[in-house]
């Protein structure tokens, strides 16, 4: 099962690093350090008849070729959640494009729909392979985006296609998964070139232990660069502040989990780091 996600984002905005008369400070002197300044702005793409609406979200004060992320959306659709990542990736100095895998940026409101719309990806690999391709080059046409540098996020449902995908072959340096099912339609084989990052909570329902262990062998097997993290006591959707609310609305085990989602961004900050060191 998996579930909508609302949370919000903050900006840090400062004001343009001022030029010192001298090349070199004087005694007393400190370097102002570089502009940061995160926007966002929605784009369209297409995919055969269909259009897509996505997010788009950089460092505009910086013009230097950097790595793209895509980030792909839970089971709800492209909503805010989604939005919100790919602007806390902006902050760390990553060109982020929030993709739609549903086109024309639907959305679900009722866990029936929501299932249907997950559903209908999942059955049409090659279709939803075509969107997520779209998704890739609308981000790779970024002047600032070195075209050699792709990884991917997603939670939940999102977790699980990215998993997928990279395990077909996709052209993705590392995937990160959060609180993503591991029994996934495409297994690892020779064709997995990315590294891969998988974070749940052990106390999801909705990961079995035997789905874990099955995921891991076929990692092994595969000779896959992979780390599988579980955090202790943290349920389904642990990164989202509005998880618990949302589990009580729909009868769902959800809850957030404020230290595991701390840890999870920071964990997933190091992975990046290590696949993109500055």
């Amino acid at each position: 099962m998996k579930i909508i996600f609302i949370s919000t984002t903050y900006f840090t905005a400062f004001a343009f690093m001022v030029s010192c008369v001298n090349s070199h400070p004087t005694n007393g002197e400190k370097t102002a350090e570089p502009v940061v300044n995160v926007v966002g702005k929605e784009v369209t793409y297409s995919s055969d008849t269909t259009v897509m609406k996505g997010f788009l979200s950089y460092d505009e004060n910086n013009t230097s070729k950097r790595p793209g992320i895509l980030v792909v959306h839970e089971w709800w659709g492209h909503d805010e959640y989604a939005r919100t990542r790919a602007k806390m990736l902006a902050e760390l100095g990553y060109v982020a494009l929030a993709v739609d895998m549903y086109g024309d940026g639907q959305k679900a409101d009722h866990p029936e729909d929501a299932m249907k719309f997950s559903g209908m990806v999942m059955g049409n690999l090659d279709a939803s392979k075509a969107r997520f391709e779209a998704a890739y080059a609308e981000l790779v046409s970024n002047p600032n985006v070195d075209p050699h540098s792709i990884s991917a996020i997603g939670y939940c449902f999102g977790g699980s296609l990215i998993m997928a995908f990279a395990n077909g072959g996709m052209d993705l340096d590392g995937v990160a998964a959060f609180h993503s099912g591991v029994q996934l339609p495409i297994t690892p084989g020779e064709n997995l070139k990315a590294k891969v990052l998988v974070q749940n909570g052990a106390a999801d329902p909705f990961i079995t232990e035997e789905s874990v262990a099955e995921f891991k062998a076929q990692m092994d097997a595969a000779g896959a660069s992979y780390e599988y993290v579980s955090y202790p006591g943290a349920m389904h959707a642990f990164t989202n502040p509005g998880a618990t609310a949302m589990g009580e609305k729909f009868n769902l085990p959800l809850q957030y989990q404020k230290e595991a989602d701390q840890q999870s961004w920071a964990k997933l900050q190091e992975f990046l780091g290590a696949i993109y060191p500055n």
